[in-house]
C-alpha cells in the first residue's frame, strides 16, 4: 500500500510551528543562525563573539549546524566543538580579519622556477567574472587577535642534539581562524567561502595574535569537509595532525602555500577536489614529531583530483592563469617524515602546469605499499616522479635516527607531457640503503628535451642530508629516468619522446641489482646510448624497441643501444 502524502496545509502547520519555537528558543532548533547570537555579516564588524556563541550553543544542545548566511563575515580564531557542524551558505564568506597579510603577492623568498612556455586558452569572453571581494577599511584596521600559538615541548631538541623536530607551522594548532583538538564528530560544509585574506604566509615565535593557518586540528576523528572553497589559506589551508576518518570532498582550495597537510593521520579520503598552489605543495602527506612520538600516515586515498600551479586567484576566477612561473602545486609524501606512510592509494589525479608526485622520506619513516594509477600532467616543471629515500636525521634521535625505507611502490598509466628538460623521473636511494620493489607501467612522457653532451657527463652528487627537491641534483645526465641505489626494478610498457634532440642516455643506472624493462619505446638520436648501466646486476630487457633483448648478470659501467 502506497502511503499517502500529508495536505500541503498540514505540512505548511508544521513549519510554522517550528519556525515559532526556533525564534522561542535558537538553542532548540538543530540549525543555529550567528546573527541569532549578534552576527552582523556586514564585512566590517567582528563577529568572533557571535560566531564562536552559535558553536557553544549547538555544543551544548547535543549537536547541530551554525549557519552563515550571505554576507561577510570578519573574525579571529574560532573554536570548533564535537558534534558541531559549520555551514556557509551560498554568498557567506568567513573572512580573517586583520591586516592583510595572504593577499596576491609571493611569499618572500617564494621558489622559483622556469615553466615551459606553452600558451594557455583565453577564457571564454562572456565567462561572468568572480566578485573581488572588497575588505572594508575596519577590518584592514583590526590589529591581530588570533590565539596564540599553545607550547608545544615537542617542537625542539634539547642540546646535544638540538634544532627542530619540525618546522614551526607544524607543531602549533590555535594561532589559526578555525581550530580544534581532541573533538569527535565535526564537519565544515559549503558552498560559501573561507577567506584567508589576515593570515600570514608564515608566523614564528615572536609573531603573537597573527594567525597562519586556516584550519588546524589535532587529535580528532570523524572530520567532514565539503563543498566548501578556501581562499588566501596562509601557511596552510588546513593542517590536520592526527585526525582520523578525516573526509574532504568537493573543495576548492586557491592559495598561497600548501592546501591540504595530512599529518599522521588514519583512514583520510581526498576526493574530488581543486588544488590551486602556486607557491608550495598542494596535497601533502607527512608524519612528523608534534605529537611526541612518531605515528604513521596510514589508509589513504586521494582520488579525483586537479592539482595545478597557476596564479593565486585564478582558480576561482576561471581564468586559470599560466603566467605564474613557480607553479608549485604537486602531489607529496614527506617531507616531514619521523612516521612512515602505508596503504595509500592515489588515482584519478590530473597536474597542471606545476610539479609532479614526489614521493619522499628523509627522516626515519617507512613508506610502504602505494599505489598510484591514473595519472595526467601537463606543463610539470620539475621531476613528472620523483621517489627520494635521504638520511635528514631530523628527529630527536639525531645522527642516530634509522635511515628511511621505501617499498611496494607501483606507479602505472601516467601520460605527462611538456615535461621539464632538466629534470626527469628521478628515483635515488643512498649508498647503502635501496628503494625496493618498484613498478612502473603504462608510462607515456613527452619531454622538451635539449640535454647536451657535457650535462650527460655530469657526476650527480650524493647529497644524502639535503632536503628533498627534484632540483637537488641539478640537471641530471640522463634525459627521461635517472635511477640510484634502487633493488628489484620493473618497468614496462613505456614511451618517451622529446620536443627537441637530447643527448643524454634515456636511463642512467646505478647501484641497481634487479631491473627489467620490457616493452619500451623511446625517441632516438644518433650516437646517443639508450642506457648508461653503472654497477648494475640482474639486468634484463625484452622487446626494447631498436635493440636486441639484453641479459646481463653484473656490469661495472656500460651502454646499451649506442645508437639510432
Amino acid at each position: 500500500m502506497i502511503p499517502r502524502r500529508p495536505p500541503v496545509a498540514s505540512v505548511l502547520v508544521a513549519l510554522a510551528a517550528l519556525a515559532a519555537s526556533v525564534a522561542a528558543d535558537p538553542a532548540a532548533a538543530p540549525y543555529f543562525d550567528v546573527r541569532t547570537y549578534g552576527a552582523k555579516g556586514d564585512g566590517k564588524t567582528l563577529d568572533t563573539d557571535a560566531i564562536n556563541k552559535a558553536i557553544d550553543a549547538a555544543h551544548a544542545a547535543g549537536g547541530g549546524t551554525v549557519v552563515l548566511r550571505a554576507g561577510v563575515y570578519p573574525t579571529f580564531s574560532v573554536h570548533l566543538k564535537s558534534n558541531v557542524g559549520l555551514h556557509l551558505d551560498h554568498g557567506a564568506t568567513l573572512l580573517a580579519a586583520g591586516p592583510t597579510l595572504g593577499g596576491l603577492r609571493a611569499p618572500a623568498g617564494a621558489r622559483a622556477a622556469t615553466a615551459p612556455a606553452v600558451t594557455a586558452t583565453a577564457p571564454a569572453a562572456t565567462r561572468p567574472a568572480r566578485p573581488a571581494l572588497v575588505v572594508s577599511p575596519e577590518v584592514l584596521a583590526m590589529p591581530n587577535a588570533y590565539d596564540a600559538a599553545e607550547p608545544n615541548p615537542f617542537e625542539y631538541n634539547p642540546p646535544p642534539v638540538g634544532g627542530y623536530n619540525q618546522d614551526y607551522g607544524h607543531s602549533h594548532w590555535r594561532n589559526s581562524l578555525l581550530w580544534g583538538e581532541d573533538l569527535h564528530d565535526v564537519s565544515i560544509t559549503g558552498p560559501g567561502t573561507i577567506d584567508g585574506n589576515g593570515l600570514a604566509f608564515d608566523a614564528g615565535p615572536r609573531n603573537a595574535g597573527v594567525g597562519n593557518k586556516a584550519l588546524a586540528m589535532k587529535n580528532c576523528r570523524n572530520v567532514t569537509l565539503r563543498d566548501i572553497t578556501f581562499f588566501r589559506g596562509g601557511h596552510f589551508c588546513i593542517l590536520a595532525t592526527a585526525v582520523d576518518n578525516l573526509t574532504i570532498d568537493n573543495v576548492k582550495f586557491d592559495t598561497t602555500r600548501d592546501a591540504i597537510d595530512v599529518v599522521s593521520c588514519k583512514n583520510v579520503r581526498i576526493s574530488n577536489c581543486s588544488v590551486n598552489s602556486p607557491f608550495d605543495d598542494g596535497i601533502c602527506l607527512k608524519a612528523d614529531y608534534s605529537l611526541g612520538k612518531p605515528r604513521d600516515t596510514e589508509n589513504v586515498t586521494i582520488t579525483n583530483c586537479l592539482v595545478s600551479g597557476y596564479r593565486m586567484g585564478s582558480l576561482l576566477d576561471g581564468t586559470f592563469n599560466r603566467s605564474q612561473k613557480n607553479g608549485y602545486g604537486r602531489i607529496k609524501f614527506g617531507t616531514e617524515s619521523n612516521g612512515g606512510f602505508k596503504n595509500i592509494t592515489i588515482s584519478n589525479v590530473v597536474f597542471d602546469h606545476c610539479h609532479g608526485l614526489a614521493i619522499e622520506s628523509v627522516d626515519g619513516g617507512v613508506i610502504e605499499d602505494v599505489t598510484v594509477s591514473n595519472i595526467t600532467m601537463r606543463e610539470v616543471v620539475s621531476s613528472p616522479i620523483f621517489i627520494r629515500l635521504g638520511n635528514r636525521h631530523r628527529s630527536p634521535l639525531g645522527k642516530d635516527t634509522p635511515v628511511a625505507q621505501i617499498r611496494r611502490i607501483n606507479i602505472s598509466d601516467v601520460t605527462a607531457s611538456y615535461s621539464d628538460a632538466a629534470h626527469g623521473v628521478n628515483i635515488s636511494g643512498i649508498p647503502g640503503h635501496f628503494i625496493e620493489d618498484l613498478r612502473l607501467s603504462n608510462i607515456r612522457i613527452a619531454y622538451l628535451g635539449g640535454g647536451t653532451a657535457e650535462q650527460a657527463a655530469r657526476t650527480i652528487p650524493e647529497n644524502e642530508g639535503s632536503y628533498p627537491e627534484p632540483r637537488m641534483f641539478g640537471v641530471l645526465n640522463a634525459s627521461a629516468f635517472f635511477v640510484r641505489h634502487v633493488k628489484n626494478l620493473e618497468m614496462h610498457h613505456v614511451q618517451v619522446t622529446f620536443d627537441r634532440p637530447d643527448a643524454r642516455p634515456a636511463f642512467w643506472l646505478n647501484d641497481v641489482h634487479g631491473a627489467d624493462f620490457q616493452h619500451v619505446k623511446v625517441q632516438r638520436f644518433d650516437g646517443v646510448p639508450l642506457f648508461s648501466l653503472n654497477n648494475v646486476s640482474d639486468f634484463a630487457t625484452q622487446s626494447v624497441r631498436s635493440i636486441a633483448d639484453v641479459k646481463k648478470d653484473k656490469v661495472e659501467k656500460e651502454t646499451v643501444g649506442g645508437g639510432k
